[in-house]
């Protein structure tokens, strides 16, 4: 890349030097729930070198949502608005110049891009005239004090890491533990999860869902797993959010008809993101495809079994083993249309499950293997 940006030069060490009278440090990181977990070592981090800052993540509503009642980092949530390529919605011009005027008002001594490659991020960046400002960068996108090069396939703990490392922030959670507290307090509007668990019950949480419809496992697979699951003495209970309650039913029907058990059961949009995440927390194992649930069940402390598509695997997989096992789907060009699947962008058309070749007897191996060490 072209040395023709601020930051870009060669003296790499003096630029990886903490920044001095650093107060407050905002943090853009748009996304889904697996996003804001992958992000939330680096927030550690600047915690740590930073002591003092107060840390302000630009994020989405489920982001403050999730954050409400925990303990930080970040110090505070601010929902940013719909914004080409930063967050989806239509645009409303007002608002936009609103969040601008009252987050240039803060003077935020340092802006940190954690959003991709910077094309639309990076000028969103700019324009909260923080004193200092470091990212990610494509060749395409404009440049920020210090930045890296942006290349798709990194893993997400070790890209936010790398980034923060710009302002001196040495790693204090590097993705391998836990990174998400319990909520102090409950929710006033709380609804029960499961009745109270017994002291001797094994609990399984199944989550068959996933925001790409080729990051899903087959329905049938998941009834399997689940049956096994019951079979071998769990209590197993399927999550998800409204739109997957007619998924986790169909799963719950094959599972009790095909299984012969009936300790299945499902809470699919019964349960706000604070009941979801006790849930998760509480489970012994956590099956489920590369979605929020499970990336947030990792950050809890919970062990896991992923199913994954091997690109995904890169970008967003567990990176140990012996709490956190992983199936992959090998497919590298899509089944309808042949095209190459590995490249990022653009994308076909087709919405065909990348991951159906995955066995599901290793997948239920792995649930119990891990069940067999809690």
């Amino acid at each position: 890349m072209p040395i023709d940006a601020p930051g870009d030069s060669i003296a790499g060490v003096r630029e990886r030097l903490p920044f001095p009278h650093v107060e407050r440090i905002a943090v853009l990181r748009g996304g889904g729930l697996g996003d804001l977990v992958f992000a939330l070592p680096a927030l550690h981090a600047l915690h740590e070198t930073y002591p003092q800052s107060e840390i302000t993540l630009l994020g989405a509503p489920t982001h403050a949502e999730l954050l409400r009642g925990r303990p930080g980092p970040p110090d505070e949530v601010v929902v940013v608005p719909p914004h080409e390529g930063v967050r989806p919605g239509a645009v409303d011009e007002r608002a936009t110049e609103s969040f601008f005027a009252d987050m240039r008002a803060r003077r935020f001594d340092l802006a940190i891009q954690l959003h991709g490659g910077g094309l639309h991020s990076n000028p969103f960046l700019l324009r909260l005239d923080a004193r200092h400002t470091i990212g990610t960068r494509t060749p395409d996108a404009v440049g920020l004090e210090r930045t890296i090069p942006y290349v798709y396939y990194q893993n997400e703990f070790a890209r936010g890491l790398e980034v923060v490392a710009l302002a001196g922030a040495r790693p204090a959670a590097s993705g391998l533990e836990p990174v998400l507290e319990r909520a102090q307090g409950s929710g006033e509007d709380a609804v029960p999860a499961r009745p109270c668990r017994e002291r001797d019950e094994v609990l399984a949480v199944v989550h068959p869902g996933a925001t790409d419809p080729r990051r899903r496992w087959p329905v049938g697979d998941f009834a399997r797993v689940a049956g096994g699951l019951s079979r071998a003495g769990c209590t197993v209970v399927l999550v998800g959010d409204a739109g997957e309650r007619r998924l986790c039913d169909e799963i719950v029907r094959r599972a009790r008809k095909e299984q012969g058990t009936g300790r299945i059961t499902s809470v699919a949009g019964l349960l706000g993101l604070r009941e979801l995440l006790d849930l998760l927390a509480d489970a012994d194992v956590v099956v489920a495809n590369d979605s929020g649930p499970r990336h947030l069940a990792q950050a809890m402390g919970t062990a896991t079994v992923g199913v994954f598509w091997i690109g995904n695997l890169i970008n967003a997989g567990p990176l140990t083993r012996e709490r956190h096992r992983v199936h992959l789907g090998w497919t590298t060009r899509c089944p309808v249309c042949d095209v190459d699947c590995t490249q990022s962008a653009p994308r076909c058309e087709h919405d065909v499950s990348f991951v159906a070749d995955v066995p599901w007897r290793g997948v239920l191996e792995s649930a119990l293997d891990l069940l067999a060490g809690r």
